[in-house]
């Protein structure tokens, strides 16, 4: 008889066990119970769970939402933000847009990045991306090239939504399929 893979998520293990040992008379303590949930599910106890499956951190919506500000409707870097950490998390979307293993002349990432951006100073984009080793450049100034490296929760979320609003909606072609009646 073949088994049938059943997937079980928990978002919250300490709160699955206080559940689980409800349910038991003569329940051991908490933690005997985290580390018998562990060894159920093929790990030493509960550190080796832990230390094998940790925990992503959770985006930050709020700050989130105040860099969505920002950006115009088109998802382009529209407002150079006051703070240092709001401009850094911007970047990070300029950066994701900026080709990767490609090398540009001053006037060639200027160019691109007054395409990416709203802002009309592509001196200050540039050196705030070289500032954050999102871009490196030569001594003196003549190539620019994006550093490829992991991105933060935050940016990555603000990214992935600045994408949504990039994607051209598509038409309604229903009008194309459809046939008269003859």
């Amino acid at each position: 008889m073949t088994r049938d893979v059943i997937r079980l998520t928990i978002a919250d293990l300490s709160q699955f066990t206080k559940s689980l040992r409800g349910t038991l008379s003569d329940a051991p303590s908490h933690v005997e119970m985290l580390n018998r949930v562990a060894q159920a599910a093929g790990y030493k106890n509960f550190q080796h769970l832990r230390a094998t499956n940790a925990p992503e951190p959770q985006v930050n919506q709020r700050l989130l939402d105040r860099a969505l500000r920002n950006f115009d409707d088109k998802g382009r870097f529209s407002n150079w933000p006051g703070k240092t950490s709001m401009q850094n998390l911007c970047l990070w979307a300029v950066w994701a847009v900026l080709p990767s293993r490609t090398v540009w002349g001053e006037r060639e990432i200027s160019d691109l990045l007054n395409e990416l951006t709203t802002l009309e100073d592509a001196a200050q984009v540039r050196r705030s991306l070289v500032e954050m080793r999102l871009v490196t450049r030569t001594k003196d100034g003549s190539r620019y090239q994006r550093v490829e490296q992991p991105v933060p929760v935050d940016a990555r979320a603000l990214i992935s939504q600045l994408r949504e609003l990039q994607r051209v909606p598509l038409p309604d072609v229903a009008f194309a399929f459809s046939r008269t009646a003859t």
